[in-house]
Order: structure tokens, then C-alpha cells, then sequence
């Protein structure tokens, strides 16, 4: 079976595959995945999870922009967090 994708409809429907159809044909149904098609993954007849293309270019956050959000958040003591954590799981193994 050949796995194929129109590119012209938005939202299509998922195709429908088994558990074993998707190990035995994995490479076909990645490049059908690439090209823009979904997927609706079965077991024993049961939907058990769907398979959708990534849609647009991954993006990363700048650094700069990680060290200014973390900048904003409160700074943590240490040892009332240690301490709060004792009191709630017990210090009977507690690290010296």
C-alpha cells in the first residue's frame, strides 16, 4: 500500500493504521507524515494515538531572552527548602 497526501485539502481526515502497520511500513507512513498527512494509530481496533505532520520550522528561544524570563523568577532558599521537604518526607535518611 502507498501512503499518499493532497496537498490541497487543510484539514483531512487521518488515515487509519494498525499498531503492526505502522512497524511493519514505518518508512513509507514517515514519508507520508513529511508530506502532510495524518495519521490515526490503532490496537486491537481501538484508537490509541494520532501521528500529525510538524507544521512549520521548529524555532528556538534566543538566550538572551531564557536569561531575562529566568531573571524574573524568585530566588530559592535552599535550606527552608530542604527543611520544608524533611518535615514533609521525614530526615530518618537524610544526607549529611
Amino acid at each position: 500500500m502507498r501512503y499518499t497526501c493532497s496537498m490541497s485539502v487543510t484539514h483531512q481526515e487521518p488515515t487509519t493504521i494498525s499498531q503492526r502497520e505502522l512497524r511493519n511500513r514505518s518508512a513509507a507512513i514517515m514519508d507520508a507524515l513529511q508530506a502532510g498527512q495524518r495519521f490515526t494509530v490503532t490496537r486491537d481496533g481501538h484508537p490509541v494515538g494520532e501521528l500529525l505532520p510538524i507544521t512549520g520550522p521548529r524555532q528556538g528561544v534566543p538566550t538572551r531572552e531564557l536569561i531575562a524570563a529566568f531573571a524574573k523568577l524568585p530566588t530559592i532558599d535552599y535550606r527552608a527548602m530542604r527543611a520544608d521537604m524533611d518535615a514533609f518526607f521525614g530526615d530518618d535518611d537524610a544526607i549529611l
